[in-house]
């Protein structure tokens, strides 16, 4: 169990993405541990149970400037502070980089690199006032491997973890630091909804088979054994912000580290290979 640190009680945290899954997680972790968490997403009808906890619940949508520059005011004006920014917003774009629409590909990057991006600089002002703070960036295991028909939600991740060792030695002057969660493969509603696109974007198309091949495999990686569910991540982000000098990255969970090491030690061909037979033996589970 993760003990709270005797001065936690004067610290804020904003968690983005919180009405489900990591997010969610991590804002009931922070509470526990005495912060002051701001829970915010755009379903703020599915963060009831966080509120009855005492987690201050605000709306927020990443791709939306005002409703960001509304909700960072709020919590300055109301605490005087920020500590702690968890950018957990996001979701996965999945399709044949042919037939995804252009238009869907820049909302990926909206939500999973540009409003992160934005959220951050409203942030980093107090966090320099202040000389510390952390701003935590939900990456993915999938910010250093592929996956066929994942090349958006991938480019995205990928962006996420070359924005984030760039900020992180460009503020590490004002005492901020800055720290990139690689999460694996967590339990959560992500999987139906990433495969619920992909089959759709496929349909009719010369991708199908892949398609059927590797939705199956989203769906089942919920069933896996590897698979962890979102508290090991919250329990990572919530040491990593307790740390006066956290590590740069953190693994969390779902098989990420043992999928890292095949990605550093194979060649480019055949870790090809063992994605597309991961998918087969995934697929089987469905």
């Amino acid at each position: 169990m993760i003990q709270p640190m005797a001065d936690n009680a004067e610290k804020t945290a904003l968690i983005t993405g919180a009405s489900s899954g990591i997010g969610e997680a991590t804002a009931l972790q922070l509470a526990e541990l005495d912060f002051t968490v701001y829970a915010a997403a755009r379903r703020v009808d599915r963060m009831s149970d966080l509120a009855v906890r005492g987690v201050r619940t605000r709306p927020v949508d990443v791709t939306d400037d005002a409703s960001m520059v509304a909700l960072v005011e709020t919590i300055i004006a109301d605490t005087g502070r920020i500590d702690v920014l968890v950018n957990n917003a996001g979701y996965g774009l999945y399709g044949a980089l042919e037939d995804v629409p252009i238009e869907e590909a820049r909302r990926q990057f909206e939500v999973n690199v540009f409003g992160l991006a934005r959220l951050t600089q409203l942030v980093l002002p107090q966090m320099r006032a202040q000389r510390d703070g952390y701003i935590v960036n939900i990456s993915s295991m999938g910010g250093k491997i592929w996956e066929p028909l994942g090349s958006w939600y991938h480019a995205s991740k990928f962006a996420v973890e070359g924005m984030s060792d760039s900020l992180r030695v460009e503020v590490a002057e004002f005492g901020v630091k800055v720290v990139i969660i690689e999460p694996g493969t967590i339990r959560s509603e992500w999987s139906g909804i990433a495969a619920d696109h992909l089959e759709a974007t496929s349909a009719n198309t010369p991708y199908l088979r892949q398609a059927k091949l590797v939705g199956a495999g989203i769906r089942a990686v919920d069933r896996l054994p590897m698979a962890a569910g979102p508290e090991v991540v919250a329990e990572v982000i919530a040491k990593a912000v307790q740390n006066p000098k956290p590590r740069t990255r953190y693994l969390a969970g779902g098989g990420a580290r043992g999928i890292l090491l095949a990605e550093r030690i194979l060649s480019d061909r055949a870790f090809d290979r063992l994605i597309q037979l991961g998918y087969r033996l995934a697929s089987r589970h469905a």
